[in-house]
C-alpha cells in the first residue's frame, strides 16, 4: 500500500476537514510556549484528550519532519515502523519521510507495523494542521530500554541527513478500574486521588525530571500504557540538547464522563 488509510471510526476524531479545523483552532486559542524539541501527548479519543494532544503538538518547534512515536508494545518487542509512503487525514495526506526511515533503519533494527493502532493515528490530523508542509515518520516503541536507544538513534539519523526533526511521544497514563483490572486504591474519591496524586503524578514527575529510565519504571508500575513512546521522545530531546521540561496540562477521563473506570492524560514539552 502506498497510503495508509484511516482505520479508527469517527468517534475517535472527526472525519471532515471543517470539524477537525474548528476543534484544533478552539483548543489552540491559548497556545503553549513554542520551540519544544519533543513532547508527550495523550492518545484517547479527541473528546477525552484532544485538547491536551493539541497543546503538545502546538508546542513543537518548526520541523521538516515530525516523528510520532506510539506504543502499546511491551518490553521485548521490536521497534515498529509503518511502511506506507503517506498517511490519510481529514486535512489531506501526510507524506512519509522515507529517507529518514532508511537512515534510522541503518542505526537500529526496525520491523514493519501493519497493525491499526490509535497511538499514532489520532495524532496525524493534529500534526497536519500544525505542520502542513512537513513529512512524518510513524513509529511504535516497546516499553523498555530499546525505546531510549530509539530516541538516540533518531537524533543520529536526523543529524546525518541534516534534517530538522521534532518528536511527539504518544501515551496515556494510568488505566484504573474494573474495565482495566487495576484497582489498587479501591474505588470512588480515594481511587481518583491515588491516580492523580500518586500514580499519574509519579509518571509526570519522571518526565519533568527528564529521566527516561524512571519513565519506563513508572510505566512498568502501571502509570502509563505506552511508556516506551514517552521515553523515546524524551531520549530524542536529551540527545538534541534539551534542558528543561514543562507540564502543559493534565486531565482524566472523569472530566468528560463519570465512571468507575478512568484514564489519566498529560501534555509535557521538552525545551
Amino acid at each position: 500500500m502506498n497510503t495508509r488509510r484511516r482505520a479508527l471510526p469517527p468517534g475517535w476524531y472527526p472525519s471532515d476537514e471543517r470539524s477537525v479545523g474548528e476543534l484544533i483552532e478552539e483548543w489552540n486559542a491559548e497556545p503553549p510556549p513554542l520551540g519544544a524539541l519533543a513532547a508527550v501527548a495523550p492518545h484517547a479519543g479527541w473528546a477525552f484528550s484532544g485538547r491536551l494532544a493539541v497543546k503538545a503538538a502546538s508546542a513543537l518547534r518548526g520541523a521538516e519532519t515530525v516523528v510520532v512515536v506510539g506504543g502499546h508494545l511491551p518490553d521485548g518487542y521490536p521497534v515498529l515502523i509503518a511502511p506506507e509512503k503517506s498517511f490519510e487525514t481529514p486535512l489531506g495526506a501526510l507524506p512519509a519521510d522515507l529517507e529518514l526511515a532508511e537512515a534510522l533503519s541503518a542505526e537500529m533494527g526496525l520491523e514493519e507495523d501493519r497493525a491499526a493502532d490509535n497511538t499514532v493515528e489520532v495524532q496525524l490530523p493534529i500534526i497536519k494542521a500544525r505542520f502542513p508542509d512537513a513529512k512524518i515518520l510513524w513509529l511504535r516503541a516497546p516499553a523498555g530500554l530499546k525505546a531510549i536507544a530509539l530516541g538516540r538513534a533518531l537524533k543520529k539519523a536526523a543529524d546525518g541527513l541534516k534534517r530538522r526533526v521534532s518528536c511527539l511521544g504518544s501515551t496515556d497514563l494510568t488505566h484504573y478500574g474494573p474495565d482495566y483490572g487495576f484497582s489498587p486504591a479501591g474505588r470512588g474519591a480515594a481511587a481518583e486521588a491515588w491516580v492523580r496524586e500518586k500514580s499519574d503524578k509519579g509518571f509526570i514527575d519522571a518526565l519533568l525530571a527528564m529521566d527516561p529510565e524512571a519513565v519506563l519504571a513508572r510505566g512498568e508500575a502501571g502509570a502509563a500504557c505506552s511508556s516506551g513512546a514517552a521515553a523515546a521522545a524524551l531520549a530524542f530531546a536529551l540527545a538534541s540538547g534539551a534542558g528543561r521540561a514543562s507540564l502543559l496540562g493534565y486531565a482524566t477521563s472523569l472530566e468528560t464522563r463519570s465512571s468507575e473506570s478512568f484514564v489519566g492524560y498529560c501534555a509535557v514539552a521538552f525545551y
